[in-house]
């Protein structure tokens, strides 16, 4: 007999729904992508309702940074460790707990790998967001579902989990052709 505490709602539960954000702050805001935080939540945003947006920074980013990315409505984690360790621990607990449909990673490093690939072993849909074309990891776009590669001038090159590229008025989809299975070992 299964039974239900008042914060099985807030945890998701069975009835998980909508897309949770992880930003690697250090390797996706960096000169040379030129990446704009509202790009990279409209990317996730297009796989559905965000139930979270949060930012990972570490003890070097300044006021301005940490103040314009709660302007734009993002919770800032900012960690004195290893910037990759405390995202890749949040997203694994969020994705163990079922508190999103999807886990959208915005990242260059290959570390989230395993994080992507625990999310597609729990049924969770998962994005790769690549901050740019030379910023873009093979490793975490072929475990992904989906993966989205930003570029400077606001299209996007999307792949789709069919391998097909769809391509619309903010760019085309890129899928991995695992449909969420991760790759295995």
């Amino acid at each position: 007999m299964e039974t239900s505490s008042p914060g099985d709602a807030e945890r998701g539960g069975s009835e998980r729904a909508g897309v949770a954000l992880f930003v690697d702050g250090p390797n996706v805001l960096r000169e040379e992508f030129d990446v704009d935080l509202d790009d990279v939540r409209e990317a996730a945003a297009a796989e559905g309702r965000l139930v979270t947006t949060r930012l990972y920074l570490d003890e070097h980013a300044t006021p301005g940074l940490i103040q314009a990315a709660e302007a734009r409505g993002f919770e800032v984690v900012v960690t004195s460790g290893d910037v990759d360790v405390k995202l890749a621990v949040d997203a694994a607990r969020f994705a163990a707990e079922e508190r999103m449909a999807t886990l959208a990673i915005a990242s260059r490093d290959t570390d989230f790998k395993p994080v992507l690939e625990t999310a597609n072993g729990y049924g969770i849909r998962t994005l790769a967001i690549a901050p740019g074309e030379f910023g873009r990891s093979d490793a975490l776009r072929n475990a992904a579902s989906d993966s989205v590669t930003l570029d400077g001038d606001l299209s996007e090159t999307v792949e789709r989990a069919d391998g097909s590229n769809g391509s619309d008025e903010e760019g085309g989809r890129e899928g991995n052709g695992n449909g969420g299975a991760g790759g295995g070992e």
